[in-house]
């Protein structure tokens, strides 16, 4: 019985890969390089497309598959795919949320302690030796303060139960209150700031929240305040956070994305008040094999019953 061909935009897990291989006809595009006369002489061929949250799906390629029936992408995040193009086409998008929800939240807690209690920062003054001179100094509390978050969705959710175990309080801004929250909702973004001691931006990305925590929201967050970021780098306006990282006029920041990954602007390198991450909030194996089973489940569905397990909402 013939494979199914199926196009993959970029390099994925070796693993899934594997087991891509298996069950399709597998042919990997290279997203570095102008693809257009192969596609417009080939891309008839191709029924389904994988692809991640950092390589997308534009809709010049959409279009260059005439005879595309499904997506299934490895990750969470979909701005980078044109949805409402595959819409207009009837296409249906697999993605993978809820399985890497505990390993994000893990992270973002785990640059909340980083930053405020400055254990990155603490580790290097140990290193250089600097311990033998002096005491380090005095860091900042966690339990019992005040957690704002900006996105209460799947990830923002978990990320408010672990706030339970540190006896903080929540309160979140989403563009709509959430009757089912036990949480108080902050119906402006400047009000969530001004209130918190932690912001833990868990929003999607994309153009509508581009730059959304600008230079007022850091001021209202305030040189006391910390920002933690494990949503997109697009969401938080990066040269307004330098100037008040440097300045002190917020305490910290903790950052596991960036605006233009993997470059990130070398002036977040010259400050202790910072911790940078490779975006790899769900980088365990537990996790990503997870993701990578969904994203064959759902082109399995689909090519069972014509339903991706898991669909772009």
């Amino acid at each position: 019985m013939t494979k199914p061909r199926i196009l993959q935009k970029g390099r994925l897990l070796p693993q899934l890969e594997s087991a891509l291989a298996e069950n399709y006809d597998v042919h990997v595009l290279d997203p570095d390089k102008d693809n257009s006369a192969w596609l417009a002489e080939h891309g008839h061929a191709f029924v389904g497309l994988t692809s991640s949250a950092r390589y997308g799906a534009e809709r010049a390629l959409i279009d260059a598959l005439p005879n595309l029936r499904v997506i299934s992408s490895f990750g969470v995040g979909y701005e980078t795919i044109d949805v409402a193009r595959a819409r207009e086409r009837g296409i249906p998008v697999g993605y993978t949320p809820d399985v890497l929800n505990d390993c994000v939240a893990d992270t973002a807690f785990g640059l909340l302690m980083d930053v405020a209690r400055r254990f990155s920062a603490a580790d290097r003054f140990v290193r250089r030796g600097e311990w033998l001179t002096g005491q380090y100094p005095l860091t900042t509390r966690i339990s019992g303060k005040k957690l704002g978050i900006l996105g209460m969705g799947r990830i923002g959710r978990v990320i408010a139960r672990r706030a339970s175990g540190f006896d903080m309080e929540v309160r979140y801004h989403n563009r709509r209150e959430l009757p089912d929250s036990p949480h108080a909702y902050e119906p402006t973004l400047m009000g969530l700031a001004r209130w918190a001691d932690f912001l833990v931006v868990a929003s999607a990305g994309g153009p509508e929240t581009r730059k959304l925590v600008d230079a007022g929201v850091l001021e209202a967050l305030g040189p006391e305040g910390f920002l933690i970021n494990i949503s997109r780098g697009s969401v938080v306006d990066e040269a307004a956070l330098l100037d008040a990282l440097r300045e002190g006029r917020i305490a910290g920041a903790g950052l596991d994305v960036f605006d233009k990954e993997p470059q990130v602007p070398e002036a977040f390198f010259k400050l202790d008040n910072v911790v940078l991450l490779p975006h790899v909030a769900s980088a365990t194996r537990e996790t990503r094999q997870a993701m990578a089973d969904l994203v064959i489940e759902n082109l399995r569905s689909f090519f069972a019953d014509g339903r991706v397990k898991v669909a772009v909402p």
